[in-house]
């Protein structure tokens, strides 16, 4: 009996959230495009000012809802946004909210089809640069704390607020406030909205992320451009030397040739495979115009991409760039690598490696100069059969109607791996994102229904969890 009184009690609280969200769209909606319409793009210092509106603009909502502390923490950069709710009791958890309030360029604003921060509903979706990226994504769960607020009088849970504003730029001040500031964020788990579904409306649990790094080297020869006809067969040439090099890094099976690449890499496991099957797959050729995919021997382009390292040369200049023909050997040549890893690959070991595989190989007559990137991070892996992650796919399918499907990402989100190494929680990544949302490019948008069934889902979730400590 005091079950049936109980699950009846998380029925009704369910219900009268879900309709407060429901009667109150249209004022949520307008108090979102509020907060789009300022151009928080933290890369450039002319909108300093606009990343601290932002701020306030985060901190003014997360006070409005009754929040017990709400702060501003100054950084060597852009303020990030700090809060604290702990009025749901000790026996219930306490969730680290992160997210980001900061965007990217609106460049090239010619191939908008509408202003980047004047939001506009087009079709189902809101049109503005941070729709998806992640201020859509970061206020529908403070649109959910609103509302538990308004219709309860309290979260169902404990929740602590990370909301920054420097993601864009590689979070470049978060680790050191994440790490110094310990006891002031520690929470029982971590769960983040900035990412997405592998499909309009396929529900999807992402339990991985690959690791980050890479380099930039520069093969320089002679101490100027030469004419090719007077030193041609004397001189070598830097970009034929870059070319040796680039190819001496992979073989045409899309094996990483560097020695000790693969050292620890945790092979694929049968369960991961069947969710990798199980996963709605992009056409590759249709969407990126290819005439084939091609993807490591052995695997897969699904499970090369969601979870086999990679190496990837990422830019390569040198010599005349003009038009028409410029007789001249070059002075030098650069190339941009960059390498995404997968659980058993430590970033800085493996820059190391490809560093000493360029210096094994560089051609007689030329020499290396070396540039490491300084951002890296380890890949990021949570047990897909983790209650928190089954709890969180059950409350996905339930909002969306549609089996959860699990995936792993090619991509990289460093501050996942610097919450899991500093505080060792699970993280939940709740992203409720499409692959049309067109992320960083022109016309980025949200879908309105996910908008809204993200939301759902959200409320789901603060119920299902909220016994588990």
């Amino acid at each position: 009996m005091i079950k049936d009184r109980s699950k009846e009690r998380v029925r009704a609280v369910t219900k009268s959230v879900l309709t407060y969200l429901e009667k109150n769209r249209d004022p949520l909606i307008e108090k979102l495009n509020a907060f789009l319409s300022i151009p928080s793009v933290s890369t450039n210092s002319i909108h300093k000012e606009d990343v601290k509106k932002a701020a306030n603009f985060v901190a003014d909502y997360l006070n409005e809802i009754g929040f017990d502390q709400v702060e501003i923490q100054q950084t060597k950069g852009h303020p990030l946004v700090y809060a604290e709710y702990n009025g749901a009791g000790k026996q219930a958890p306490t969730a680290l909210f992160y997210g980001h309030y900061d965007v990217q360029p609106a460049d090239p604003l010619e191939l908008w089809d509408s202003e980047p921060f004047q939001p506009e509903v087009r079709d189902g979706r809101l049109y503005a640069r941070g729709a998806s990226d992640d201020k859509g994504q970061v206020f529908m769960h403070m649109a959910v704390f609103e509302a538990y607020m308004k219709t309860e009088g309290k979260l169902p849970i404990n929740v602590k607020v990370c909301i920054e504003g420097e993601e864009e730029i590689g979070s470049e001040n978060l680790y050191e406030i994440l790490e110094t500031k310990k006891q002031q964020f520690e929470a029982d788990f971590a769960i983040i909205s900035d990412s997405g579904m592998v499909a309009d409306g396929q529900p999807t649990i992402l339990y991985g992320l690959k690791g980050f790094t890479g380099l930039e080297f520069t093969v320089k020869g002679p101490n100027r451009d030469l004419h090719s006809g007077m030193y041609g067969g004397a001189v070598r040439n830097p970009i034929i030397s870059l070319s040796h090099l680039l190819h001496s890094l992979k073989n045409e099976e899309e094996q990483v040739t560097v020695e000790g690449f693969y050292d620890g890499v945790e092979d694929i496991t049968e369960q991961e495979r069947r969710f990798i099957a199980d996963v709605p797959g992009e056409d590759y050729q249709k969407v990126t115009g290819i005439t084939e995919t091609v993807s490591e021997k052995g695997y897969t382009a699904k499970e090369h991409t969601m979870a086999r390292p990679t190496l990837e040369v990422n830019g390569v200049y040198g010599g005349y760039q003009g038009e028409g023909t410029k007789t001249i050997i070059p002075s030098s040549a650069t190339a941009k690598l960059t390498c995404r890893l997968v659980p058993g690959q430590d970033p800085n070991h493996i820059q190391q490696l490809v560093i000493d595989h360029l210096q094994k190989h560089v051609p007689s007559g030329v020499t290396l100069e070396m540039k490491r990137e300084p951002l890296s991070a380890k890949a990021y892996k949570v047990d897909p059969n983790h209650p928190l992650i089954e709890k969180a796919a059950k409350s996905y399918s339930r909002a969306f109607g549609k089996e959860t499907v699990y995936v792993r990402m090619g991509g990289s989100i460093p501050v996942v791996e610097w919450i899991e190494s500093i505080y060792n929680i699970p993280i939940v990544l709740l992203g409720f994102g499409t692959p049309e949302d067109k992320l960083h490019s022109p016309n980025e948008s949200f879908l309105l229904d996910n908008f809204n069934k993200g939301m759902e889902t959200l409320v789901y979730y603060w119920e299902e969890v909220k016994n588990l400590k």
